[in-house]
């Protein structure tokens, strides 16, 4: 019986924390995902950059 209370306890704790919570507005929303966006861009760029610095010293060492 005391795990059904404190189950209780805490789906009411989550309900309490659920109704605290605001969404962002279509304009924040909206400015986060483009930073997202470009995030991965660069993220994306820096690793194919280090690829190929990787491939060029793995070349000069395999001669």
């Amino acid at each position: 019986m005391e795990t059904v209370n404190k189950t209780k306890e805490y789906l009411a704790g989550v309900a309490a924390e659920a109704r605290k919570v605001t969404w962002p507005g279509k304009r924040e929303l909206w400015e986060s995902s483009l930073v997202v966006v470009a995030f991965i861009f660069i993220l994306a760029v820096a690793t194919g950059v280090c690829d190929r610095a990787i491939q060029f010293a793995l070349g000069l060492v395999r001669g």
